[in-house]
């Protein structure tokens, strides 16, 4: 695939090169990137319609997320989601990064290794995640696509040893067999037409709950289409699809990654093990936002009941909006568990 100056897209698409940079700054056009201070746009990228202000339904945290972005604000819901979901999804696959580490990277550049050795895969894979979180809020609202599972991974291993392989595609499905937790994945000849047909089936609901999200999760999980980096990929774009759809946000923690592969690994047969993985961490998500002052809206089977801390009515008994809704006690594992 070849790419466009910025002065060649403006041109074939009869806008100003202002106006082509600022579609690239906000994330919509997939696949863009910068190289210093030059963007470099997909030459079968297509023209983003021009979005009208009165209909749009961009949602509260969303809203907030773009501005805190934008304006930089630090001590916010995307200075929380930044180091959350990137130290969590980075230490599940073996960083050896601790949180205070990528707070600091995140707020200054900076890392204070304390007489320990750190590998710079790994200071390097944070800043990535960085810039991964940027681009799915970019594209918070776009529909789900193959450009938006491949870049996020090209982000992801951008100037990491695995891009100096030859054998390692980055931003792109894998050349060689792998496996998933010692389960066979999807062969690499045959990933593309499994993701086009899982993203097409998907794409046909046009209302997803958070367990369609969580299938989709799984699905993909089991496709493993890149040679490394597919659980990253994945909880972002399960991240994405939640902003997209209205829907409060998941992010896995650490402490329960035993419960999270185990439910990747038993969804076929018992979906409670991964969803109530899912529904715990979505209250610790809703905590963060009452904390904060931001309204959401979950759908329900009927409708949306939106739930703000200004205006709230006594939770459910069951499910209190700031915890953790109880977990059934693991059973004692004799094997190795999933590993994601």
């Amino acid at each position: 695939m070849g790419f466009l100056s910025v002065a060649e897209v403006a041109e074939l698409w009869g806008i100003s090169e202002r106006s082509v940079r600022n579609y690239c700054a906000n994330g919509r056009v997939p696949g863009a990137f910068l190289v210093g201070k030059t963007w470099n746009i997909p030459a079968d990228a297509v023209k983003p319609s021009r979005k009208n202000a009165k209909t749009s339904s961009t949602s509260p945290l969303l809203s907030r997320l773009i501005e805190e972005k934008s304006s930089k604000i630090k001590g916010g819901i995307y200075h929380k989601i930044q180091v959350e979901l990137t130290y969590n999804s980075n230490h599940m696959e073996g960083s050896g990064l601790t949180h205070d580490q990528t707070r600091l990277i995140f707020e200054t550049s900076t890392i204070s290794p304390q007489g320990e050795s750190v590998r710079v895969d790994n200071v390097i894979g944070a800043s990535n995640h960085f810039r991964c979180i940027d681009h799915i809020i970019g594209h918070a609202g776009d529909a789900l696509s193959e450009a938006l599972l491949k870049d996020p991974h090209r982000i992801l291993k951008a100037s990491t040893s695995d891009a100096d392989r030859d054998w390692f595609a980055v931003g792109d499905y894998k050349l060689l067999p792998n496996e998933a937790g010692g389960h066979e994945t999807t062969a690499p000849e045959d990933v593309a037409r499994e993701v086009r047909g899982l993203i097409s089936s998907y794409e046909a609901n046009r209302a997803p709950t958070l367990e369609d999200i969580v299938s989709f999760h799984v699905s993909l999980e089991r496709i493993h289409p890149f040679q490394d980096g597919n659980g990253r990929v994945g909880r972002l774009v399960m991240f994405k699809e939640c902003l997209r759809h209205g829907i409060t946000p998941v992010v896995i923690t650490d402490d329960t990654k035993l419960f999270y592969c185990r439910g990747l690994s038993r969804w076929d047969k018992e979906r409670g093990w991964l969803m109530g993985t899912c529904l715990s961490a979505q209250d610790s998500f809703k905590g963060w936002l009452d904390y904060l002052r931001i309204p959401y809206a979950d759908r329900g089977c009927s409708e949306l009941v939106a739930r703000s801390v200004i205006s709230a009515a006594p939770p459910p008994a069951s499910r209190t909006v700031g915890t953790k809704a109880p977990t059934a006690r693991r059973p004692r594992q004799r094997r190795p568990p999933y590993r994601c």
